[in-house]
């Protein structure tokens, strides 16, 4: 009885354990890698008050009566310098954005409301204490926790652990995955074709998958020909040297389909054999020792779905990610989508505009192909159709997943 997809990436996940191994790296080497220790402020950010804009340094508290009020001029504080002003009252320094507040100024007139002249200056408004001045660790403070165990470096994070002074990071180690891709027909890119042949584009599409994310170490290991033994032989090794098993191609049930035989041959078991789903109805997901495996269906579109929404979200748990779920988000039918009401479908899609509260509006790709290279080459993401419906019509809210926003 096949099982929902929600079922099978669960069963998927409960596979894993965390990763608990980790190592220190710089920050740049770190990008894209999963935190194993909270990052601690070395200082605060900023380190100082300092000034949010050009303009002229004052005491708020000295000027005295209703204004205008025109000061001397003293000195320039400039960013990187540091200006000790002699003791005096009713003055002002110039100064520029990011330079340190000297010592007895507290407020920074704007440059454009004010009037310099030689070597003074006249405010018209009297502003109020503390104003265009960043604060000491307005931001950050010294010693504060930055980010989480299990969130990933990204190159909007990195530079608030810079900021704080944080040379190095702990990160957990890479998981290390296997991908296989079997089949008699499959040649790589380049090679010439024989009758019947076709190219691997299975093992491009899961090896680049798996490569958008630094937590993940790949090995490709090749084309192996429909042979139970050699796959079989092939498998078993990878299981002993490797975190994940992917294999492509051959799950089905016909005469050459012989990765799931292997994979018992292996002494493993299968906890997903059928999911209620297309493409990806002949996913299999088990284990092999402590190694997960995940066979992928042939189809390129049901490779991509089968990886993408059942076993990322089990190698992101692996990866020790703190967020391992697929986050989905609301968008509207823009067109029709005949399909049975006994499946989830999951379908390459493109926006079209948007209705007036800001969903995206979609169209659907590819229609009745799980092989279709073509419309996963122009979708902007996958459309999740629900199995209760038994036809998408326009205007009908449906989840999405893009598969980048840039």
């Amino acid at each position: 009885m096949p099982i929902s997809p929600d079922m099978a990436a669960a069963r998927a996940s409960a596979l894993v354990l965390p990763v608990m191994k980790s190592e220190r790296l710089e920050l740049l080497a770190a990008m894209g890698r999963i935190l194993a220790r909270v990052p601690v402020a070395e200082t605060a950010v900023p380190p100082f008050d300092n000034s949010a804009m050009d303009g002229y340094a004052i005491n708020a508290g000295e000027l005295i009566g209703t204004g205008p009020w025109t000061v001397p001029i003293i000195g320039i504080a400039a960013a990187g310098t540091i200006v000790r002003p002699e003791p005096g009252t009713c003055r002002a320094i110039r100064i520029l954005t990011g330079a340190a507040l000297p010592s007895g100024f507290d407020t920074v007139i704007m440059q454009e409301r004010c009037e310099r002249k030689g070597d003074t200056v006249t405010i018209f408004e009297r502003p109020r204490p503390g104003q265009n001045v960043k604060r000491a660790g307005e931001d950050v403070q010294e010693g504060q926790a930055l980010l989480e165990i299990g969130d990933v470096l990204t190159p909007e994070r990195l530079p608030l652990l810079a900021g704080a002074g944080v040379a190095s990071v702990e990160v957990f180690r890479r998981i290390r995955v296997a991908v296989l891709c079997t089949g008699s027909e499959l040649r790589s890119a380049g090679e010439p074709l024989g009758a019947g042949q076709i190219y691997n584009s299975n093992g491009i599409l899961v090896s680049a998958m798996l490569r958008e994310h630094a937590w993940i170490e790949v090995e490709e290991l090749g084309i192996v020909r429909d042979n139970r033994q050699l796959i079989t032989e092939i498998i078993q090794k990878a299981a002993r040297n490797y975190d994940v098993t992917i294999t492509t191609g051959g799950v089905s049930a016909g005469d050459e389909d012989h990765v799931a035989a292997a994979v018992i041959e292996s002494g493993g078991s299968l906890d997903v054999v059928k999911v209620a789903m297309r493409p990806g109805k002949p996913l299999k997901i088990g284990r092999i020792g402590i190694s997960l495996f995940a066979g992928l269906p042939g189809n390129p579109n049901a490779a991509l779905v089968c990886l993408r929404y059942i076993v990322l979200p089990a190698l992101r748990k692996m990866a020790a990610k703190s967020e391992f779920g697929t986050k989905w988000f609301p968008a509207i039918s823009a067109s029709t989508y005949p399909k049975r009401a006994d499946r989830t479908e999951f379908v390459p899609f493109r926006t079209v505009g948007h209705n007036p509260n800001g969903l995206p509006l979609i169209v659907f790709l590819g229609q009745g192909s799980s092989a279709s290279l073509s419309a996963i080459a122009m979708a902007e993401g996958i459309a999740r159709l629900p199995s209760e419906l038994s036809t998408m019509e326009p205007g009908v809210r449906i989840d999405v997943d893009f598969f980048r926003r840039s």
